[in-house]
């Protein structure tokens, strides 16, 4: 994609995607429907592969089977010992402490190369659980504090990757919040793989100015400084800052309050526009949509409708009003 393309486009979904491919996303292997789990059995995530995998070109891995654990294997767990966690087999002792430290070291740093567009990873792992993974003491259950080992590693080496845990995904919210994100970082590396230049990088920003204040407006102004400071040509330091605090900001959750400040916002845009019917009509959608009689998709469809009759090209250009396939419907549900 072109800079010029990018910047007569703004931020129109079909200028960003139509020649993005899938996105990449790493996930654990159960989740998949793959019999890889201890028991020989499977933890299969229908959404992820029902929904979102016609998106997806999935890169599965399964720490334990591909560190050589086998399958069946003894269960394991994390416990604390003299201050450090190991992972334990309790049946037998066995401890699988380093080989899982040396296989998740190996297999993060094989990811890199794929440039991934997010991840998910299996609850209550001690492989692959992000948080709230049990941690053992001497004495049996000590606290809900672990995280995988696994899942440690990649944080660690992605800090900035759109990260999550398929049980937090029953959220509505984190759901929609985490596909958001992930569109997202595609269309960043589609914009880094075709070169930083000062131009695109306005380009980019300018599309996602919506999406941004959508879930933190002092995220919002510190891109747009940073943006500002931009020199003509490339600057890798300044789209190193700039990629952080852009997947900083948007994993800041997106609240009912903050999208009513944008739709306000948007509909400013089309004031001068409306007939008296029209503007009632948008400010009670959103008034709704606030006090929660309303799902997002209705004040933003009737926002669509005008920024499109009206030909408002700022707007057209925002990827708030479709960040992700309308297909999925994420929006129907918050």
């Amino acid at each position: 994609m072109q800079a010029k393309d990018l910047k007569a486009e703004h931020g129109a979904w079909r200028a960003w995607h139509a020649d993005a491919g899938k996105l990449r996303v790493g996930v654990s292997t159960c989740l998949l429907g793959e019999k890889v789990r201890y028991d020989g059995g499977h933890k299969k995530s229908d959404f992820l592969v029902d929904e979102l995998g016609p998106y997806v070109e999935w890169v599965s891995v399964c720490p334990e089977v591909e560190a050589g654990m086998g399958i069946p294997r003894p269960t394991v767990r994390l416990v604390e010992v003299d201050g450090a966690v190991r992972m334990i087999a309790p049946s037998s002792g066995e401890d699988f402490t380093e080989r899982m430290e040396r296989f998740a070291a190996q297999r993060v740093k094989a990811l890199e190369p794929l440039e991934l567009d997010g991840y998910v990873l299996k609850k209550d792992s001690p492989s692959c659980g992000m948080e709230r993974v049990k941690l053992y003491g001497e004495h049996g259950a000590k606290s809900k504090d672990g995280v995988g080992l696994y899942a440690q590693a990649l944080l660690a080496a992605a800090p900035f990757l759109p990260i999550e845990e398929e049980g937090r995904l029953s959220d509505p919210v984190l759901r929609e919040n985490f596909v958001e994100r992930l569109f997202a970082r595609q269309r960043w590396r589609t914009l880094v793989a075709g070169g930083r230049t000062r131009g695109r990088l306005v380009a980019f920003w300018t599309a996602h100015k919506l999406l941004v204040r959508a879930h933190d407006e002092s995220g919002y102004q510190r891109l747009g400084k940073l943006v500002g400071s931009a020199r003509k040509g490339g600057d890798k330091e300044l789209y190193a800052a700039f990629e952080r605090e852009l997947f900083t900001t948007l994993a800041k959750r997106a609240t009912n309050r903050k999208h009513t400040n944008v739709l306000q916002h948007a509909m400013g845009y089309l004031k001068e526009h409306l007939d008296p019917g029209e503007r009632a009509q948008l400010h009670s959608a959103i008034e709704d949509y606030h006090q929660g009689l309303l799902p997002l998709v209705v004040p933003i469809t009737l926002l669509r409708f005008q920024i499109q009759k009206h030909a408002i090209e700022y707007l057209a250009g925002q990827l708030y009003f479709d960040p992700h396939p309308k297909e999925l419907m994420l929006r129907n549900r918050v």
